[in-house]
Formats: C-alpha cells, structure tokens, sequence
C-alpha cells in the first residue's frame, strides 16, 4: 500500500498515520522527521537544507522532493508506505506522481481527513504540555487531574506560541490556499478516499480502514 494521508493542521494525520502504517506493516514517513533526521545526521540533502534554514528562506520544492524520493527508495518502503506531511503543494504532487509512475509504483490512495475548522481550533487552542516529561492535554477533551498542572509530575502546562487561536486561523488559511487544491488534484486521479476525523480516535481509525478496503 501506497498512501497519502491529507487534512488540515489538527485533524489527527500524525496519531491516525501510526495506526495505519501498523495495520499495513508499512513505514511511517514524516516529511518533519525525514528534516530533523538528515540535518543531525549530516547528509548532503540535510546540509543543503541547513542552509537555506539559516538564511531564513523557505527550503524549496525540488529539495523537498529529493527527501521523500530519496526515503520511499529505501528497502523498507518495497511493500509500500505511507507519507504524512507531504506533498503541501500541487507542483510537490505532481513531481512524486511523476516519480512513482516512472518507478512503476504507482500510489493506491490519497486519504483526506475532514475535521469542522471550530472543531480543529477547539483541539489545537486547547492543547497543553508539560515542558518536564512532554505529556500533552486538551483543556476541552482530555483535561489533567489538577487543573493547569502535569498528572505525571505536577509541573505547570504550558501552551505552545504557535496553538493559539489566531495561529490556528492563520494556518488553516495557509492550508486552504496551498493544500486544499491536492483533494481535486487526487480526486482527478481516482484515488481519493474522504473520511470524517471527528470523532474518537478508534472510530476514526476504523473509518479510514473501512475506507482503504
């Protein structure tokens, strides 16, 4: 199985991506973790995007690319796989589409995670953690046992500086300008499959299964 998994900023892609790719046996590709990976380890696509990075300028889509070809090659990726972060924009899709065909591995299905844009800003403007172990909480769905502080260790939550509401408005705005357009995109190729993310995690997980079968 080849997949994309799609969706908005807080619809659940990281947390659904774990189960999906345990269900299939498949890796879990992360176009953040693939950055942070090859940037501590030094490679050369890791350098080239350090330093971009360090002049302030956004890396640019034919490096973007060249990680996630570079990592679908590898052995692990034979049976399949699934990308979660990638691609954001139409030229990205279009370029990993041309890769795969031309590889003759071709993607089975591009799932979108459909969540209200008042319920995301709900889960994400809610979310806290705790800057000691990492726990993280929601002040609306999942609250600690005593208000404001970790159930773990009792240190003080914090909210990160990019959860607030206007952030999150912000990026939405960003994601129905630059990632929006993929959904007509895969739907062009007859590979979309929509699925409602609202809802508890194990019913959405079963919804998307339900959706690849």
């Amino acid at each position: 199985m080849r997949i994309v998994l799609l969706g908005p900023p807080g619809a659940g892609k990281g947390t659904q991506a774990k189960g999906i790719s345990e269900y299939y046996n498949i890796p879990h590709i992360s176009t953040g973790d693939l950055f942070r990976e090859n940037i501590s380890q030094g490679t050369k696509l890791g350098r080239e995007a350090q330093a971009y990075m360090d002049r302030g300028e956004l890396v640019p889509d034919s490096l973007v690319i060249a990680f996630v070809e570079d990592r679908v090659s590898k052995p692990d990726c034979k049976n399949g796989f699934l990308l979660d972060g990638f691609p954001r924009t139409i030229p990205q899709a279009e370029a990993f589409w041309t890769f795969c065909a031309d590889r003759d591995e071709q993607l089975n299905d591009a799932v979108c995670l459909n969540v209200p844009d008042d319920l995301i800003i709900k889960r994400i403007s809610g979310r806290r953690s705790c800057p000691k172990c990492g726990a993280v909480y929601n002040i609306y769905t999942n609250k600690p046992k005593v208000e404001g502080h970790c159930d773990y260790d009792g240190t003080a939550l914090v909210q990160r500086s990019d959860d607030t509401e206007e952030t999150v408005k912000t990026r939405l705005s960003v994601y129905e300008k630059e990632t929006e357009p993929l959904i007509g995109f895969y739907k062009d190729k007859g590979i979309l499959k929509e699925v409602d993310a609202a809802g508890p995690l194990e019913e959405v997980q079963r919804r998307i299964i339900d959706a690849l079968k």
